[in-house]
């Protein structure tokens, strides 16, 4: 049987990428800022003031504006006038231009567990899954400018592909050459992470691990489905039960015949076959019956 083809998500191209951003030495903004308003309260002391003391204390607070503190598994997105600048990926005290706006996001690795949703699989059969993903923002520019909140954006997003995936497979595949949620979950887990991955990479978006932590049958068909897999399970056995028995009864039958123990005709031989099938295949502990008279009797 073929197996459903992996459904890229058409996302559009993100408006921006991420670049360095145009930086300086925080702590030379901050002696510069410091001496500025230092100049300008000492002009002020020692003159009557004017333009000057003024000019000199307004460019202190606006070098000492420019200052950004970058803590690690941090950024800054960087703007000037709603056009993107560039990002401040490097910790520590940074100065920019103060008229910038300076929008904090997080670098760390984050996870994100969805609900327990309940769909239809492949077969139609409605089942529970649930999974974990596991991401971190790689592109800063395009998780803030290509959608309006990109943590709200993964979390549908992953939904979404769990939702897909659910419905292209099969919860058992029962014997059958293909692929099953149940059966094969490290190739269900690996097209998981490729669609997830398809899906928010415009968001700027990487994905480091996807899991299945919840996959079941929902409530109202499990007992049944249980029932059925308790038979599949127990056809199973007893089709290998009889296979291993039909073949100990022709390596008897073979022996016999090649140490010449015994001569059996056609019909003691199928009585022979009949009563070492009973013994080897039956459930529950046979009672021997011995014949004290002839072979035939």
């Amino acid at each position: 049987m073929d197996e459903p083809e992996a459904i890229q998500a058409r996302m559009p191209q993100s408006p921006v990428n991420e670049h360095v951003a145009r930086v300086w030495s925080g702590w030379l903004g901050l002696t510069a800022g410091l001496a500025l308003i230092v100049g300008g309260v000492v002009l002020a002391a020692n003159t009557s003031g004017g333009a000057g003391v003024a000019v000199l204390i307004v460019a202190g607070v606006l070098t000492l504006a420019g200052l950004t503190a970058v803590a690690p598994g941090q950024a800054r997105v960087v703007s000037l006038f709603g056009r993107y600048s560039g990002t401040v990926r490097d910790t520590g005290l940074r100065w920019v231009n103060p008229f910038t706006r300076r929008r904090r996001i997080s670098t760390r690795i984050r996870n994100h567990e969805t609900a327990v949703l309940k769909v239809n699989d492949a077969d139609g059969n409605p089942i529970e899954m649930a999974a974990v993903v596991v991401w971190q923002v790689d592109d800063t520019a395009k998780a803030v400018y290509a959608v309006d909140d990109f943590v709200q954006f993964v979390a549908i997003q992953t939904e979404t592909a769990v939702r897909h995936i659910a419905g292209n497979y099969p919860y058992d595949a029962r014997g059958e050459e293909q692929l099953s949620l149940r059966q094969n979950a490290e190739e269900i887990t690996s097209r998981l992470s490729a669609e997830i991955t398809a899906r928010v990479v415009s968001a700027g978006v990487h994905v480091i691990e996807s899991r299945i932590t919840r996959l079941s049958y929902a409530a109202e068909i499990a007992q049944a489905m249980l029932r059925r897999q308790q038979a599949d399970a127990v056809v199973a056995a007893r089709s290998r039960l009889v296979e291993g028995a039909v073949g100990m009864v022709r390596m008897a039958l073979d022996d016999l015949a090649e140490q010449g123990i015994v001569d059996l005709d056609e019909e003691r031989k199928a009585a022979m076959v009949s009563n070492l099938l009973v013994v080897l295949c039956s459930d529950h502990a046979t009672q021997p019956v011995v014949n004290t008279g002839t072979l035939y009797q």
